[in-house]
Parts: structure tokens; sequence; C-alpha cells
């Protein structure tokens, strides 16, 4: 197709984006794509000298992707891609909430069985104690018994487990099974805030910016049980200076969690003075029961 100007070229690529291949869906993607991204280049004006910084970086995200790294998704965090994404697909209008969450790059699949009630702490980890109680309902409110919960977070050197030699196997991650009442327990330290790496693509943006690089303190939750989409969350510290200012945009009302500090004796076992405790309700929606795959190695 021979084109004549800058309208007819984004009619022209549209053209071809509504009508090419036989997949509704993807032509629907592809065609907006186009259009959105196109009319981008129009608005900002796009130099060449722009264009061609802005390929060297796309180029160097894949470079900077590894089994244990993935600056693609870091970035879309960082753009507040990956969570809109979340909230589209776990809502049913603009401003309804979810208890669902961003999935983050720390989950392992295969995490070791353990009874409620049991701590998650297998190594010598500092920190205060925390016991934790959730509950998962359905959308009605009903119980959800026997569901595979993965709890996972960070010690309070800022560090999973998979990221520190000194840190025990499986350290501060557990699979639990909910109850009748659709009720799981145990104990933990209390989660720490940690960077994200600035040494990439991503980092650079954020300096640039002049925006902290520090996600606020949170704990991790997978929730499959068949019949239901599977649910991957983040119950936030509530105490957290930087609840405002996340560099992934994952923190939402919903999910700050009330962490609750307590000075007098804890009659939970695993627990020591001065020790937190969150109660906290998990709320699934029917869907896909399907596991994600394990963002890294």
């Amino acid at each position: 197709m021979i084109v004549k100007n800058q309208t007819q070229l984004t009619e022209a690529v549209m053209e071809v984006m509504r009508t090419s291949g036989e997949d509704a869906r993807f032509q629907e993607i592809m065609t907006a794509l186009v259009k959105h991204l196109h009319a981008f280049v129009k608005e900002v004006k796009l130099t060449e000298k722009e264009f061609q910084l802005g390929v060297e970086q796309i180029i160097k995200m894949g470079q900077q992707c590894t089994d244990s790294h993935n600056e693609v998704v870091l970035m879309a965090g960082s753009l507040g891609v990956s969570q809109l994404v979340c909230l589209i697909n776990n809502t049913d209008d603009v401003d309804g909430d979810t208890t669902a969450n961003l999935l983050g790059p720390f989950w392992r699949d295969h995490t070791p069985p353990a009874e409620n009630g049991s701590s998650i702490v297998r190594s010598d980890t500092p920190g205060e104690t925390m016991f934790v109680k959730g509950t998962v309902t359905d959308e009605a409110g009903k119980p959800v018994p026997d569901a595979r919960v993965d709890i996972w977070h960070s010690a309070t050197n800022g560090l999973y487990e998979q990221q520190d030699e000194n840190q025990a196997e499986m350290n501060l991650r557990g699979m639990f099974k909910t109850d009748e009442k659709g009720q799981f327990w145990f104990c933990s330290i209390k989660p720490s805030g940690y960077p994200i790496p600035t040494e990439g693509v991503a980092g650079q943006l954020l300096k640039r910016q002049n925006r902290q690089h520090f996600r606020p303190a949170h704990l991790h939750v997978l929730i499959n049980k068949p019949g239901f989409k599977t649910q991957v969350t983040q119950v936030y510290v509530s105490d957290d200076p930087l609840l405002d200012r996340d560099p992934q945009f994952g923190v939402t009302e919903r999910l700050v969690g009330d962490y609750v500090r307590h000075e007098e004796k804890s009659a939970e076992p695993h627990t020591s003075t001065p020790w937190w405790s969150l109660d906290y309700t998990f709320v699934l929606r029917p869907g896909d029961s399907a596991l994600p795959r394990p963002p890294i190695k």
C-alpha cells in the first residue's frame, strides 16, 4: 500500500491489523495498539533521536532478562501496567476493589505443606514475631474450605530465601489448607520492605524521575481451589512509611492490612513479646484455578 501522509499511514496500518489473520481478539488488540501507539508518537512529536533511544532501551530490557531476573516485568510494574491489568481482570467496574494483587518475582511452586498454627521460620531469622489468621470466602461471603494457601515474604534484611545463602531452604514459606470455616493461621516474623533492582533500564527510569526504589513491606499470599480463580496478592504492612510511594504502584486501600503490635505475652506458640497480629479476609472469584508459572528459577 502506497502511503500519502501521516493520517493515511495510520489508517493503512490499522486496516492491515483489522483484516490480517483469523483471530478476532488478536486483530482487536493489534488495531488498538497501533491506534494508541501512533497517537502517542504524534502527541509528543517523537524525534528520530528519541525513537532510536527508545528502541535501544527495549533491546536492553530484553538483554537484562535472565533466569533469575525479568527487567520487562519490572518496567511494567514501574509504569503501573501490571497493577492496571490486575485491577481490570479482578473487578467488575472501573472503581471496584479486589483482594487480588501482583504476583511478584519470588513465588515458588512446591512450597512445603505446613500445619495450621505452625511457624514458617525455618532458620535463625531476626525480627519481631507475627501471628496471622486469614479467612477465605467467596463473593457471597461463604467460607471456602480446603483451599491451598501459599505464603511467602522477605526477611528483615530485605531478601527472600532464594536470594540469601544464609537463610534455610524455603525459609519464611509455607503451604496451608483452609479449614471448614475457610480459615488458616500461622506464625512468622513481621515482613520488611526491600529495594527493587536499579541496575537496569527500570532503575534508570526511577533515578531520572527522582523516585525512591523501596517496596513497602508486605506478605505474599496465593490461594488456589478448583472452581475459583487462583488469587495472588500482597497484604501491605499498615505502618510502612512508603505505602503511598510504592515504585510498583501495588498498594491499594483494600490491601493495607491492620498489623497490630502487642506488648502483652501471646497465647499463641512460636511468638515472643512484643508480637504482631494480622487478621485478613480474602475474597475469591469464580474462574480458572490454574497456577501461575514461577516468574524466575
